[in-house]
């Protein structure tokens, strides 16, 4: 028998850089080639130029977001698929004199994992740390790089702590050495302007449930002009990049959210940058020796990631009934392990095991900012008494 749960209809969902709801515009976007427009995009036939069309359609709603040619944007089943593609398959398109890639220390491991799997085959990985921000230091980035360097990798903002990145001060400096740039920016995109050409990225990673499109849908910018080669085999859909039969209603489903996200930034910008600022306040005159890890300025205006003293940042969230948020954390037999990000800014392992990450989204009220901060305080006060 399959066993259902259901949130409670007053929970306060403060877990949006984990993942976002899909809006309803971009649901009703997406009912049509779910139901009666199911064509194969490849088909000649009125199904499938329908399909076609409606893909090509997308394309030019994403592009406009960041600032590229449709042309430019090949569609993927979500980030961490967009950055294989642009992490292994921009290595295997670069010169055999180049076998070192520069990242950071506090990538997601969509971008991680891949490099590992690359230093096993034989590439230099270059690991850079971060400032006790949570940011790169732009010189640091500069003085890694040199003529043995294939791609440089850094994500844009930071999924656990907001800090942004200095992605074009970096980019500049290894364009002008003929290395191939890529940036992670499923976490900045529809939060803050993004501008391929601002940044000087060859590469740009999108997730399409990180900015109210469904689960399982992403694009890969691909400058033109951009050596890389495919990751998956098979037919010639995305110009050969990236094979396989479109999935149609979800990337319509992603333009859509992309058109949304830009006729939103702004002033929504500057609403969650204040409710978050709320949400600080309110927590921290509570709570005396709480701890903001998310930089004061730089950072994306929906995170905040706040440290509770003396206690794991898991059982404030268990001893909370009305926030859904999540920490940086893993246990593992019982034994609780630190964010790796959070240590990597020189943050003291107990501080660390405090934390946890609070970021909100379109739908966040001043009613639920001061319902969560009550409760959050509550939560720990519970929580440290055991």
């Amino acid at each position: 028998m399959a066993v259902t749960t259901q949130a409670p209809a007053d929970l306060i969902y403060l877990d949006h850089n984990a993942t976002t709801p899909v809006a309803p515009e971009v649901l009703d976007a997406m009912l049509p080639y779910l139901q009666q427009h199911y064509g194969n995009p490849s088909s000649d036939h009125p199904l499938g130029h329908r399909a076609h069309q409606a893909v090509e359609q997308a394309r030019e709603q994403v592009a406009p977001l960041i600032g590229a040619a449709a042309e430019e944007i090949v569609f993927t089943s979500g980030g961490t698929e967009s950055n294989n593609l642009a992490i292994r398959g921009g290595t295997a398109a670069a010169d055999p004199g180049r076998r070192r890639i520069v990242t950071s220390q506090v990538e997601h491991a969509a971008t991680a994992r891949p490099c590992d799997l690359l230093e096993t085959q034989g590439w230099t990985i270059t690991r850079l740390p971060v400032t006790s921000t949570g940011t790169l230091d732009p010189d640091t980035v500069v003085e890694a790089l040199d003529t043995d360097v294939a791609l440089l990798t850094v994500m844009l903002a930071q999924n656990e702590t907001g800090a942004i990145m200095p992605v074009a001060s970096a980019t500049g400096a290894a364009r002008r050495s003929g290395i191939l740039t890529h940036t992670d920016a499923a976490q900045a995109i529809g939060k803050i302007p993004v501008s391929v050409s601002t940044l000087g990225v060859d590469l740009l990673s999108i997730a399409g449930h990180k900015c109210y499109a469904p689960k399982g849908i992403g694009a890969l910018y691909v400058r033109s002009g951009t050596p890389l080669q495919p990751v998956l085999l098979g037919g010639d859909q995305e110009r050969g990049l990236r094979p396989g039969t479109e999935n149609v209603a979800f990337i319509v489903g992603l333009g859509a959210a992309c058109h949304l996200a830009q006729s939103r930034l702004g002033a929504e910008t500057q609403q969650l940058r204040t409710l978050r600022d709320e949400l600080w306040q309110t927590v921290s005159a509570q709570i005396p020796g709480v701890v903001r890890l998310t930089p004061e300025d730089n950072c994306l205006p929906n995170t905040l990631n706040v440290s509770f003293p003396g206690v794991l940042g898991r059982d404030v969230l268990a001893n909370s009934d009305r926030v859904a948020a999540s920490t940086g954390s893993a246990c593992h037999s019982g034994l609780h392990t630190p964010s790796a990000t959070l240590l990597a800014m020189g943050v003291a392992p107990d501080i660390a095991l405090g934390a946890v990450r609070l970021s909100l989204g379109h739908s966040t009220t001043a009613g639920d900012i001061a319902t969560a901060a009550d409760n959050l305080v509550g939560a720990y006060r519970r929580a440290a008494r055991h």
